[in-house]
């Protein structure tokens, strides 16, 4: 049989029935599967001078819609009469009403489309009236034939996705070990068989397969063997499709009848719900029932057979095209990128150093006038000092000492200002964000910190060690050369360390080992747990107070700087030259601060409490309050402490006339704080989730005051630099990322109303956004640079999709053109195609296709269970968006930065778009 291929380009396939015999064989899945060959060649057999055309008409997703039976030109060998014409043209028609009666027979889903024409020579077959059931098993038949093995085993998994036997045999081993450990006389109970198969956290679930199996041996076990488990294991093992379906279809039919019930679905949802903890799913179990239901038993018989079951799981993905395109765009695509890897080591060599420049130039050059600058200082002062009478009591020791030392003043200066906000801020709008890396600031401000570490270790430990010693232990020859520094006294140890430069150097190392030590990432994110009451020395709260000691530290190394031993003209005192202007501009920052927040004490207008321990505070935007999507502010509550500020990105877009931040309850402040703006009767406390629009006129009475300051500059403030974006939010990490999607649908908006010059009434707030985002400086037009937009969403909670359901309704309702891609993404659910999800994955996709809500969310964006291949997310949007520049924004934890980072990298490298990463830094 010649068959066309299926795709875009070719709708129609024709089959000259003259031509029967597949290439492929008996392993050919075409129109029809094996059936229609084999059938087109009885026909052949029977009628051996019949010849027919079937033309097949396709849909989108290769299924027939329609055909007609045409004749083929009869081949004349010449000279051929009109009576033997007439006389084939008859053959011919009693032969096209055996074959199409034939055809008919056999292949009940075809069917004629009433919006296609024929030709006057095609004999269009009518459909005979089939049973809804009937149409069901005779589809299921279809799909069944068209799947592969590999399709529809990854469908539904017990126990791994392996399919190799020494895999297999190295699992039943761990089962073993675990088997015995378990057991008590021999007897593995019921209850640990989840256990030991390896389903820890799905023991209900487990529980439910133990009973399965021991229903097929006609018993009520309550204990097993290890014999009893290995035919069990054996089972549950079973690379077939048919044995897998068999178990999980057995699991609902506890009543062994080969049919299940409305009930029996209804308890089966609740079983796979409880597994997954989606308990809110238990509430509405009976009307996902009912749909399951709807869509198997279309002839209401009020059961569901096996083969039922079996169309259900394999006609998922042809659920899933139903969902909009903004949640399904990367469903059922395979990247393969490997064709633009270029195959030459040395081109794959040169590549690479290529793109590490393009990606590091701007810290390369700062961290090379840095290292110079510190080596030039150090050099200069060692070379210094050996020209000096002190190298002559204290040798190559005081050398290294002032060498570092010189390099501390420098680093001491330096390290103020990466944490200058303000100054930062401004800057990142000016042109010297082409050549500085302001995204960088905190790890330079670390980077610096790590070298003040080594140059303290130099400084510190040459005089403790080698210096002091050697000028105590000198002789009175050599201690006359510096007799002058000490008023002709050779001084002690003890004397060295209690004199003015002793005690205030003794007293700069341990308050700055105190703060270096609590500003680490395992005290400050609290992971070190110490017993009381020195658990207060870890969290933010020991972090942030502790950084308030450089207060201290600065005033003694002022101090430090100016009662040199060894050094007596003022003007060779260089320490304040260093620290003057930046501890000046810190402090200009500081005041700032403080007298900006009094400005913007903020009105709240409503308090919202949402699910996962998270609340959003929506406040009147204070005068002159500007930002872009993407910033950050910091809060202050003087209720709770006079002092501390807590940064909180932006959630709210530019244009809104409020300003909103979601904040989660993960410490005693924020918990303290939603203590005292939830609890009590007042009328801006209220329960409920927000909407982005809608604005409650509610007023402040009795709340306690809350100062903002800010807006401070954050990487993701630069998402209109890129042509692509994809935004990386885990969990509470996604709320700088809502700004960007609100403003971007805004922009757009604006955008289009100004290309069509149309006069038509806007909103306040597309005006405003319109003004922020669209215009620049100087009020001239400025098109909007992002193309298309991905954002991915990570979160463990399903509770956490509540946090932004009005936003993500938004942006289904309003980007009618596509530029908001959004994918949900649940991480607490087991990954799409294991048996404990897969009825929870074909609920979600049956209700998505019927409603376009998703079960989970809400909302119209579909929720994918577990941990997305961020692999073939990147490859995707490579192949979709070729010589375009990528920019990755990631806020969440430093985990999946490490590995965003590195494939960044990876397909900038190996494909024709490049990828820039971007992560928030607080």
């Amino acid at each position: 049989m010649t068959t066309s291929s299926f795709g875009s380009g070719s709708r129609r396939s024709n089959h000259g029935l003259t031509a029967f015999d597949s290439k492929d064989g008996d392993a050919g899945f075409g129109v029809g599967g094996t059936m229609l060959p084999a059938f087109l060649n009885d026909i052949r057999r029977n009628n051996n001078e019949e010849l027919v055309e079937v033309e097949f008409e396709l849909d989108d997703d290769n299924n027939i819609v329609s055909y007609s039976v045409a004749p083929t030109t009869p081949n004349l060998a010449g000279g051929g009469a009109q009576d033997d014409d007439r006389a084939d043209a008859g053959l011919f028609s009693r032969s096209l009403s055996s074959a199409s009666s034939k055809l008919r027979q056999k292949f009940g889903w075809l069917r004629s489309s009433s919006s296609r024409t024929s030709s006057s020579s095609a004999v269009d077959l009518e459909q005979p009236a089939i049973s809804a059931l009937d149409a069901l098993r005779i589809r299921g038949q279809l799909q069944r034939t068209l799947s592969t093995a590999q399709r529809a085993l990854g469908g539904l998994r017990f126990i791994s996705k392996t399919t190799d036997e020494s895999d297999a045999t190295e699992l039943w081993k761990q089962v073993e070990s675990r088997f015995e450990s378990l057991a008590k006389n021999g007897l593995l109970a019921r209850e640990d068989f989840g256990e030991c198969i390896g389903m820890v956290d799905s023991k209900q679930f487990a529980v439910g397969i133990f009973d399965t199996l021991a229903r097929r041996k006609r018993q009520r076990l309550s204990k097993i063997t290890k014999d009893e488990l290995y035919d069990f294991w054996l089972q549950l093992s079973d690379q077939s499709f048919d044995a897998r379906l068999q178990i999980f279809f057995d699991m609902a039919d506890r009543n062994e009848d080969g049919r299940i019930t409305r009930e029996e679905v209804q308890e089966l949802i609740m079983l796979s719900a409880s597994t997954n903890k989606l308990f809110t799913l238990h509430e509405k179990a009976h009307e996902y029932a009912n749909l399951i239901m709807e869509e198997l038993d279309p002839d209401n018989l009020g059961y569901i057979e096996l083969w039922q079951l079996e169309i259900l799981l394999l006609q998922r993905d042809v659920y899933m095209e139903y969902s909009r395109p903004l949640s399904t765009a990367s469903l059922g695509w395979t990247p393969n990128v490997s064709y633009l890897r270029p195959k030459s080591f040395i081109r794959r060599i040169s590549n690479k150093l290529k793109f590490l420049m393009l990606d590091n130039w701007q810290r390369g050059w700062i961290m090379l006038l840095w290292v110079t600058a510190m080596a030039s200082l150090f050099v200069w002062k060692f070379n210094q000092y050996r020209n000096r009478a002190a190298f002559q009591v204290m040798g190559y020791c005081v050398c290294v000492a002032k060498g570092a030392s010189e390099t501390l003043k420098l680093n001491m200066a330096l390290i103020l200002l990466p944490v200058c906000r303000n100054t930062l801020t401004r800057l990142r709008s000016t042109r010297a964000r082409h050549f500085i890396p302001f995204n960088d600031n905190i790890n330079f401000h670390k980077t610096i910190a790590g070298a003040i570490v080594i140059g303290i270790i130099l400084h510190v430990g040459n005089h403790l060690a080698c210096d002091f010693p050697r000028l105590v232990n000198s002789s009175p020859e050599r201690f006359a050369y510096l007799s002058s520094c000490f008023d002709n006294k050779k001084p002690t140890y003890g004397d060295l360390l209690t004199g003015t430069e002793g005690l205030t150097g003794i007293v700069m190392v341990i308050l700055m080992a105190i703060s270096f030590t609590l500003a680490t990432s395992r005290f400050r994110r609290n992971v070190v747990r110490l017993p009381a009451p020195f658990n207060r020395l870890a969290g933010y709260n020991a972090f942030w107070y502790s950084h308030h000691l450089f207060a201290l530290v600065y005033l003694l190394l002022l101090i430090h700087g100016t009662f040199l031993l060894l050094v007596k003209k003022w003007y060779q005192k260089t320490t304040w030259i260093y620290i003057t202007v930046p501890l000046m501009l810190y402090a200009a920052e500081r005041s700032l601060r403080s007298c900006r927040s009094k400005y913007y004490a903020v009105k709240i207008l409503k308090v919202s409490e949402l699910p996962g321990h998270v609340f959003t505070i929506v406040m009147a935007k204070p005068q002159g309050f500007k930002y872009r999507s993407g910033q950050y502010i910091f809060l202050q509550c003087p209720a709770i402490s006079k002092f501390e500020w807590h940064p909180f990105s932006i959630t709210s877009a530019p244009g809104d006339n409020y300003l909103s931040v979601h904040i989660r309850t993960v410490g005693d402040w924020t918990q303290e704080l939603k203590r005292v703006f939830t609890e009590g009767s007042d009328p801006a406390s209220a329960i409920g989730r927000l909407k982005f629009g809608e604005l409650r006129n509610m007023y402040q009475t009795g709340l306690p005051r809350l100062l903002v300051d800010g807006p401070y500059g954050a990487p993701a403030q630069d998402y209109q630099n890129y042509d692509v974006l994809l935004l990386v939010g885990l969990g509470i990490g996604a709320t700088p990322f809502v700004s960007i999607l609100r403003d971007l649908l805004n922009s757009k908006r604006a955008e289009e109303r100004m290309d069509s010059n149309t006069e038509t009434s806007t909103s306040d707030d597309g005006l405003n956004s319109l003004a922020s985002s669209i215009t620049s400086q100087s009020g001239k037009r400025k098109a909007m640079r992002v193309k298309s937009a991905h954002f991915y969403w990570v979160t463990r909670e399903p509770e956490s999709f509540e946090w932004f359901k009005g936003v993500m309704d938004e942006v289904a309702e309003m980007d009618l053109k596509g530029l908001i891609e959004m994918h949900n993404y649940l991480t607490s659910v087991y990954e799409e195609g294991d048996a404990r999800s897969t009825l929870i994955t074909m609920i979600q996709a049956l209700n998505h296709a019927k409603y376009g809500v998703d079960i989970l969310s809400g909302t119209r964006v579909k929720t994918h269970f577990a941990r997305p291949n961020w692999k073939e997310v990147f490859a995707k949007i490579a192949k979709k968006h070729p010589y375009r520049t990528v920019g990755v924004f990631y806020c969440g934890k430093p985990v999946l930065a490490k590995d965003l980072k590195k494939l960044s990298h990876e397909m900038s490298h190996s494909s024709l778009t490049r990828f820039k990463f971007h992560k928030e830094h607080f």
